[in-house]
């Protein structure tokens, strides 16, 4: 038995800890090797317990929801993968919004604000996260982001849990306090507005359209791949530079828009770090404009 797994029985004797799992199975990509310790925790205390267990022994911590937004390198992750699933999946009412805890599906959470008759989270309904990597990420849509509808987070800073409001989680585009302070998020509240029900529902449908007319929605993907770089659109450049279609592998350049990149199948963690270097070459010598990855990319090479 490892010192992590001793400190983690130590606090948390009932929870299972499961060894070596790809973590393929658990990202949007569908690439990625497997995670040292794999744990599902379920409720908030086990959760703290197992976080402290790795702080204990210098543990690496990898928390997932929908494991989207993320590339996970082939070699896996050395550390503990935690996944937050349907145990962090609650969202309950509030006087004037909504919480949620970080595992509940944005796609769930715009529902529940449509079922609410709150306005404020439609463009959230297609983006194929879950509240803690939305919030964490400052995930957004159609002009509009996580941070301008958070009125509060609640993290683990490290040493403890508590709960902070928007001004202290400094979001920015496709940023927030937490990716520089290693806070991992716990859950958040959501300042909304009433609303008619039609309406939000007929905006909802508007962007579900849009998104199955314009993305490659029949393929793995990790949502948009680049970052917007300023005055520019990340798609827009790398069609320029005549990269649609482009495949390394099985990873490819969505044919359907170019600011994703797509598993064609039996792709791995290498040939999108691949096709993504390509791309940043060539829209770089092309444009003059280097594309920061908007995906989180984490573990080892093999």
């Amino acid at each position: 038995m490892t010192a992590f797994e001793e400190a983690l029985r130590a606090r948390c004797p009932e929870m299972p800890v499961r060894r070596d799992v790809p973590l393929k199975d658990y990202t949007t990509l569908r690439v990625g090797g497997p995670a040292d310790y794999f744990l599902e925790p379920d409720n908030e205390n086990s959760l703290c317990g197992a976080l402290a267990a790795a702080k204990e022994t210098g543990t690496p911590v990898l928390l997932l929801g929908n494991g989207s937004n993320l590339l996970v390198r082939d070699g896996g992750f050395r550390g503990a993968a935690v996944r937050l699933g349907k145990a962090f999946s609650a969202i309950t009412s509030l006087q004037n919004g909504l919480y949620a805890q970080a595992g509940a599906l944005l796609s769930a959470l715009s529902r529940a604000a449509l079922e609410a008759r709150m306005t404020g989270l439609e463009f959230a309904q297609g983006i194929p996260g879950s509240v803690g990597g939305g919030v964490y990420m400052n995930a957004g849509a159609y002009g509009r982001e996580m941070g301008q509808v958070v009125s509060s987070a609640r993290i683990w800073d490290g040493t403890a849990v508590r709960d902070v409001d928007a001004a202290e989680m400094s979001f920015a585009y496709r940023h927030s306090k937490a990716m520089d302070s290693g806070w991992l998020i716990l859950g958040a509240a959501f300042r909304l507005e009433p609303g008619d029900p039609v309406k939000i529902e007929e905006k909802m449908r508007d962007f579900a359209a849009r998104r199955k007319e314009k993305q490659p929605l029949e393929y793995p993907s990790a949502g948009s791949f680049f970052k917007r770089p300023a005055g520019y659109f990340a798609g827009a450049l790398i069609e320029q530079g005549g990269l649609k279609g482009c495949q390394v592998g099985g990873a490819q350049v969505s044919e359907k828009h170019a600011g994703f990149l797509v598993n064609r199948g039996g792709a791995t963690a290498e040939d999108f770090l691949r096709l993504m270097e390509y791309v940043q070459a060539v829209v770089r010598e092309k444009s003059g404009v280097m594309l920061e990855p908007e995906v989180r990319i984490v573990g080892s090479e093999k």
